[in-house]
């Protein structure tokens, strides 16, 4: 028995979250050992699952979309980000069956993305922007390009059960875009390091009164994820092979992810860029107007704990 708090951290199957599998992998095998608490990875289905449960305290943290937490934050939940998970890796995908050459095609058609508040979002939206387009829903009169949210894990089945190409194509983080590439259904348009290189996307963030409670607990997990990244970065191979158990995909996808092109995805840059995060809460207030409010950064990021692990 052990009175160690079990830290329950949500996450999804994607590699932006791979860094949380390997550090649960050495947990497992006794390859770290952590004094303060235990790790309990809580996988989720989509993000409104995520936000949900990191708001009611079912989650004492999550691995989830930067301006997602800006927004929980700005609702009045208590929690900080502490770190980047990763950095890029997010593709843009053309559905083969839908006749896309050029971005302007995707006028009066359907994309995918996998929230509204996401990066995702966001660089899709200026992407059509600079061609004269307006992304929207279905029932927004202006709109050009008509979009869907979908959970990441539904796209590849949308995407090749879409016999007709009534979908255009969707962005999501990987490994579901090389997915849909590998069964021939599609083909990327636009990785996401090419639209903003370095960019970051998911965040880790833990809620206050688990770090008021136990900081040593969220060094600890801070210090082990920041190692993690480090390891994912050095030996894709062996991550991509953690990457399939802890994901439920295949390895030599995992592995692609990770080193062609090697800027797809970062994991060796962690320390939350504050300056990055306000290029993202500016755009989707200010062109995009989906954040009604703009919140402190500087009192939302706490930086302490990358800053002890030693994250770049």
């Amino acid at each position: 028995m052990t009175d160690k708090p079990a830290l329950k951290i949500g996450h999804l199957r994607i590699t932006d979250h791979l860094i949380l599998g390997v550090t649960d992998l050495k947990l497992k095998k006794g390859m770290e050992i952590f004094k303060h608490c235990s790790l309990q990875p809580v996988l989720k289905n989509g993000w409104n699952e995520v936000a949900d449960d990191l708001a009611t305290g079912a989650l004492d943290g999550a691995f989830i979309l930067a301006p997602t937490a800006m927004d929980i934050y700005k609702s009045g939940v208590g929690i900080k980000l502490i770190l980047f998970t990763h950095k890029s890796g997010s593709v843009l995908v053309k559905s083969m069956r839908a006749g896309i050459q050029r971005i302007e095609d995707f006028a009066g058609k359907v994309v995918l993305i996998p929230y509204q508040l996401s990066v995702h979002n966001m660089l899709f939206h200026r992407l059509l922007k600079e061609k004269g387009l307006n992304p929207g829903t279905t029932s927004d009169k202006k709109a050009d390009v008509f979009l869907e949210v979908v959970a990441p894990f539904q796209m590849p089945d949308a995407i090749n059960l879409d016999e007709d190409g009534e979908i255009a194509g969707f962005i999501v983080a990987e490994p579901f875009g090389t997915q849909v590439i590998n069964s021939g259904n599609g083909e990327a348009l636009h990785l996401s390091c090419d639209l903003w290189p370095k960019h970051p996307c998911c965040v880790l963030v833990m809620r206050d009164e688990v770090i008021e409670k136990n900081p040593d607990a969220v060094h600890e997990l801070t210090r082990s994820l920041v190692r993690s990244g480090l390891a994912v970065e050095a030996q894709p191979k062996p991550a991509s092979i953690i990457g399939a158990d802890f994901l439920g995909q295949n390895s030599d996808v995992i592995y692609k992810v990770l080193t062609e092109p090697k800027e797809r995805i970062s994991t060796d840059e962690l320390f939350p860029v504050i300056d990055d995060l306000a290029i993202i809460q500016d755009y989707m207030k200010d062109e995009m107007g989906i954040l009604t409010d703009k919140i402190d950064l500087d009192k939302f990021v706490d930086t302490r704990f990358a800053r002890d692990a030693g994250a770049k």
